[in-house]
């Protein structure tokens, strides 16, 4: 073969190359902080979606904190974002983490896929149950309820506000918490799991340094809690894998999700939610936090829209899928998002 020939021929299979790599969209995907759930969560996810989806490629990457995903998104800087319905909540009424925000917004962040929920309680040590009978004894107290960006300080933050508790904020590095807690200084740390069936690589770390146990609100806080809007969930100690030193652990539960905006079209969030389906059972084996999603998929996404239709658009890939699915509430077709 000649030079010439095999000069052509080398032309060609990199014109085929470039052709073939143009065709793939990056998705640079925001999350939160690596230990987090919402990191590992990911993680899982986009092994799943660069599997199934080739067109795509997704690329996780960590912030130290969920908002950070969203404001990065709505910037710019992320074509992903790990979203959950607190969050959009600020966003949309322009308060606390958000305040201020929407000035600086170029494109407005939507809901295109609903993962899990996680629920919030408190965790103080053992030697403290004795003293420590209700979360209004934990007025004045130091604790650890999260790092400042993420929705699960932000939930505690708004149960804490309802039920007229004030504390000490102390924030932490998250391999720390547990030996931190076993040494008194910090009275509690913010205690959550996953889809109702995981818990966080940091809080499973924590409880190899110490012997936490699970500290429930009083029956008066729940049902004032309750009154104003939480859902409340009794989770089973069994999910902790640890003895928690309660019959059970009452937990409040938000709604989290992995999303994408309008630069991603509708049949492919819609190929996307229909791809995940599909493989929600390796979803399950590799994290439990999507083992809501794997009993009832498109009702976890009715009720992850139902909480957060208000405060931000619906991805019309996401609802094209709900409308297949029989889900889809008519109310919500002027909440479709337009470009």
């Amino acid at each position: 073969m000649s030079r010439r020939v095999l000069a052509f021929a080398a032309g060609v299979m990199a014109a085929w190359s470039l052709a073939a790599s143009a065709q793939v969209k990056e998705l640079p995907w925001g999350t939160s902080a690596v230990g987090s759930a919402g990191h590992k969560a990911l993680v899982v996810l986009a092994e799943v979606l660069n599997r199934e989806m080739p067109k795509y490629r997704v690329t996780v990457q960590p912030t130290p904190g969920a908002i950070v995903s969203v404001k990065g998104y709505a910037t710019g800087q992320f074509e992903g974002y790990y979203g959950a319905d607190i969050a959009f909540y600020e966003m949309a009424n322009d308060i606390k983490r958000f305040k201020g925000f929407k000035a600086s917004m170029k494109r407005q962040p939507v809901q295109s896929f609903w993962a899990f929920t996680v629920e919030m309680g408190i965790a103080v040590h053992k030697r403290d149950r004795g003293k420590l009978k209700s979360w209004r004894d934990l007025s004045g107290k130091a604790l650890f309820t999260g790092l400042p960006p993420w929705d699960t300080r932000a939930q505690l933050e708004r149960i804490f506000e309802a039920l007229g508790i004030k504390y000490e904020y102390r924030q932490v590095d998250l391999s720390a918490a547990g030996s931190l807690l076993e040494s008194g200084r910090i009275d509690g740390f913010g205690l959550y799991t996953n889809g109702e069936a995981s818990v966080p690589p940091w809080i499973a770390e924590a409880s190899l340094a110490t012997d936490w146990a699970a500290l429930n609100p009083s029956p008066d806080e729940v049902a004032k809690l309750r009154k104003a809007g939480f859902a409340v969930l009794e989770q089973k100690p069994q999910v902790f894998n640890r003895d928690i030193h309660a019959d059970k652990a009452i937990l409040f539960p938000f709604y989290y999700g992995f999303h994408v905006g309008l630069e991603v079209p509708e049949d492919d969030v819609y190929q996307m939610l229909k791809v995940i389906e599909k493989n929600v059972g390796d979803l399950t084996k590799a994290d439990k936090s999507y083992s809501q999603i794997e009993k009832n998929m498109a009702d976890f996404q009715r009720r992850g829209v139902m909480a957060s239709v208000d405060f931000v658009p619906i991805h019309p890939g996401l609802a094209k899928y709900m409308r297949e699915k029989g889900v889809w509430d008519a109310k919500w077709d002027a909440r479709i998002a337009k470009k």
